[in-house]
């Protein structure tokens, strides 16, 4: 089995981000920017995994080689609760605005 070298990791982990941070800063689609957030959220996730495949053990009492893939579980399950809460507050908006743009998205008042 061969690895990905982490040089390649990392670029691809930066790239990810990158596209992250330019759709939060220039989509105003409420739903583009929830994806956005998810492309962000996803490379972290990548970064976790792959970094909890070399363990660095000072000690055999003190080696977790899983808290990767622990971390990465509690990131994809707030990324499950990120969309559940995200995709209410659209549909609110739909319903009270009838848009889902983001810069009508001040207040859900009536």
């Amino acid at each position: 089995m061969t690895t990905l070298p982490v040089g390649d990791l990392v670029a691809l982990a930066s790239g990810l981000v990158a596209i992250s941070i330019f759709g939060i800063l220039t989509r105003r689609n409420f739903i583009l920017l929830l994806i956005a957030l998810e492309i962000g959220m996803n490379a972290a996730i990548l970064t976790f995994v792959y970094f909890a495949a070399f363990p660095q053990c000072v000690t055999a009492a003190t080696c977790h080689p899983l808290t990767g893939q622990a971390i990465a579980v509690v990131v994809i399950g707030l990324a499950a609760t990120e969309v559940a809460v995200g995709l209410a507050i659209v549909l609110a908006l739909h319903r009270i605005r009838g848009t889902t743009n983001v810069a009508e998205a001040t207040t859900l008042q009536l």
